[in-house]
């Protein structure tokens, strides 16, 4: 699941705020409510529902400059964002003993606003780390300065983490996988499209250069350097894999010794590399896309040392040049922000140096954030919600008509051991290691990314956490991870803007978190991918395989609907979002039908003119409110497997027959789609 976020306008400029509520349900709000001022009745809801839904408050909130895009995620992020800076002003003003939370909090926030040392200290921050990189010699001592790199979180073509083995979960194991290029995908590298052409040329002919100048090399070396950097990127883009073929799990898991890896890549030395990188005795490693190591061996003899010199000190200002004075930070917005994602100005600095720290040390913030700001009532609320959907699912499975019933107790198994995480964690990670102090912004950073890379190899060769949070619970977000069959729901998902959680009626709470949150995650475990895991989180071929052919001609049936949909002369790659399509889908149907047993849906009363079935529709399309900029849609589209929020209320919705029912949607209508072509799978 994705749910896009930038930020500024508050709570007001959703324009829900309120006024009271009744115990009939019919006038639960006197005034406003969750989904009615964002209606916009110029548009038919036949026609465009994501438009009808939410189009007054599109109307009413354009972007933002700082932003390129702007939605209910990001007032919620805006009203987290509030409540972080506070947390942070209070430790900066704290008398805090050196090694606690709160000096780390006040001492990070004071580094990343301490302007004046900041643009003092230009690149100076970096001259540890470029010196190491002046150093190389050969192939052996690149090697090495790749493992150190990769410890401070630079990008590299190594792609090293340890993970959980996709057919053992129980282990953890080492991963390698594609890496080690500048632009978001290596479509951008080869597509034809004017979007992807111009973002490549302008990073050919004015980002790469001005990093170079930046890194003090004169105007026509810079250029030089560019040139052969981008070629050397070029050749391991070439060997990487699309999007949607990363979408195989089978395809991607490709287990070997390391004497196996060696085959791949003889001129590194695959032990002694993983000995400097903390991965202690790795004996086997899983490979995700091999043809990539092939040609990044090739590429160690193809490109010069100084070429990968210059590769690698590009690498590093990128990485951190946004900690860095003016110059450096402008440059990476310019290019990032500005012409990849459309964004006209920079979010204020507070706000960037907040998520910068929520990036690192979210939990830190979120053991305060949750005791202030989470009620554990509000946790019992979707704790039993979760339960609802498990059971509405297994109904929704009992009913199939395309499944044996032998895959179907296997599936009935698997739902059963969906591990939910609501809220928040019961077990907080150990941040006691980490030094932070009121030096160089930078160094932080780097000292924060290596207590990650430390963090996760410290996971090879021990038993799986299974009570780990791979997010925040300040995050505006979730997720389905299959190798521990679990759903993560953090608090901040469950947020509408302007409202007490027990304000807010049943129909919208259905529709906005049961079905866009805790279902979406819940079908993941039943998508293409999640499917082929089994109840433990293992890779596991646990259909009977005539119900995997039904399941797929169901899925191709999703996969041709979305590749239908165009935006901006790009065509939404069908195959590549069939896993949210599925679990958007199946998060619709299943959350309707849990619905349909609250009282709310039975007694059929209307509330400010909109009956229980058309106001679960609502909430379900509050979850997706936002727009965003023709440049952010159209990088998503190449690079994201999510397909744009509006897609995903009007493309499902058309499966739906309750949802021609509520709305009354007419053959001849935008929307209308024949029965016949309805998709249906969960």
């Amino acid at each position: 699941m994705i749910k896009k976020l930038s930020s500024l306008a508050l709570t007001a400029a959703l324009g829900i705020t309120l006024v009271t509520s009744c115990k009939d349900n019919t006038r639960l709000y006197a005034d406003n409510d969750p989904v009615i001022k964002n209606i916009d009745t110029s548009v038919k809801p036949g026609d465009d529902f994501f438009k009808y839904a939410n189009g007054t408050w599109l109307k009413k909130n354009p972007i933002p400059a700082a932003y390129s895009a702007w939605g209910i995620g990001n007032v919620v992020q805006e009203e987290l964002r509030d409540k972080m800076k506070k947390i942070n002003e209070d430790a900066l003003k704290a008398d805090a003993p050196k090694g606690s939370n709160t000096q780390k909090i006040g001492d990070f926030y004071y580094s990343g606003m301490d302007t004046v040392d900041i643009e003092k200290q230009g690149l100076a921050p970096l001259k540890d780390e470029l010196k190491r990189i002046d150093d190389i010699k050969d192939i052996k001592s690149l090697v090495e300065a790749f493992t150190h790199l990769d410890g401070i979180g630079v990008t590299t073509p190594l792609g090293t983490y340890v993970g959980q083995d996709a057919k053992n979960s129980d282990k953890q194991l080492l991963q390698l996988g594609q890496s080690g290029i500048g632009l978001p995908n290596r479509d951008y590298y080869f597509n034809t499209d004017a979007h992807s052409v111009a973002i490549r040329t302008d990073y050919q002919q004015k980002h790469l250069p001005a990093i170079f100048k930046l890194g003090g090399l004169p105007s026509d070396a810079a250029n030089a350097a560019a040139k052969k950097v981008y070629a050397l990127e070029v050749f391991l883009a070439d060997s990487s894999r699309k999007l949607e073929d990363l979408r195989d799990p089978y395809h991607n898991y490709n287990k070997m010794t390391i004497a196996g890896l060696s085959k791949l890549a003889p001129d590194v030395d695959w032990k002694a590399t993983f000995e400097k990188m903390d991965y202690k005795n790795a004996d086997t490693v899983i490979v995700g896309q091999p043809e990539y190591y092939r040609a990044l061996n090739k590429a160690l003899h193809v490109y010069s040392i100084d070429d990968w010199k210059n590769y690698l000190r590009k690498n590093l200002v990128s990485s951190f040049g946004s900690y860095l004075s003016k110059p450096f930070d402008q440059e990476l917005f310019r290019f990032y922000g500005t012409v990849l994602e459309g964004n006209k100005e920079q979010l204020p600095r507070w706000k960037r140096v907040l998520d910068t720290e929520n990036g690192l040390m979210g939990e830190v913030l979120g053991q305060i954030f949750v005791k202030e700001y989470f009620p554990e009532k509000t946790k019992e609320r979707y704790v039993k919600l979760v339960e609802t959907m498990r059971e509405t699912f297994k109904e929704h499975i009992e009913k199939l008509d395309w499944m044996s019933q032998q895959t179907k107790e296997k599936a009935f198994y698997k739902l059963s051991k969906v591990m939910p995480k609501v809220g928040y964690p019961d077990k907080w990670k150990d941040f006691s290691t980490l030094e932070i102090d009121r030096g160089p912004y930078a160094l932080n950073v780097m000292r924060a990314n290596n207590w990650w890379h430390k963090f996760n190899a410290s996971k090879l060769g021990k038993p799986v956490d299974r009570t780990e949070w791979g997010m925040t619970p300040q995050t505006y977000n979730a997720y389905y991870n299959p190798s521990n069959n679990e759903i993560v729901l953090p608090a901040g998902i469950f947020t509408i803007p302007g409202f007490k959680d027990e304000d807010i009626d049943d129909a919208v709470i259905y529709g906005y978190a049961a079905a866009s949150t805790i279902g979406h995650e819940m079908t993941h475990g039943f998508d293409d991918e999640g499917r082929q895991f089994d109840a433990k989180g293992n890779l596991k071929a646990w259909w009977q395989p005539q119900d995997s052919v039904k399941f797929g001609q169901r899925a191709k049936m999703l996969i041709d609907q979305f590749n239908g949909y165009t935006i901006y002369g790009l065509h939404v790659n069908g195959k590549a979002t069939q896993g949210e399509n599925i679990a958007d889908l199946g998060g619709i149907v299943i959350g309707l039908d849990a619905f349909k047993k609250t009282d709310q849906y039975k007694e059929g009363k209307s509330i400010n003119g909109f009956t229980p079935l058309q106001r679960y529709f609502l909430g379900y399309a509050l979850g997706w409110l936002g727009q965003d900029r023709q440049e952010a849609l159209s990088s998503q589209i190449l690079t994201n497997e999510h397909a744009p929020g509006f897609m995903r209320v009007n493309g499902p919705f058309t499966d739906v027959p309750e949802f021609y029912e509520a709305f009354h949607i007419k053959k001849g209508d935008k929307m209308w789609l024949d029965p016949d072509k309805r998709v249906k799978i969960w």
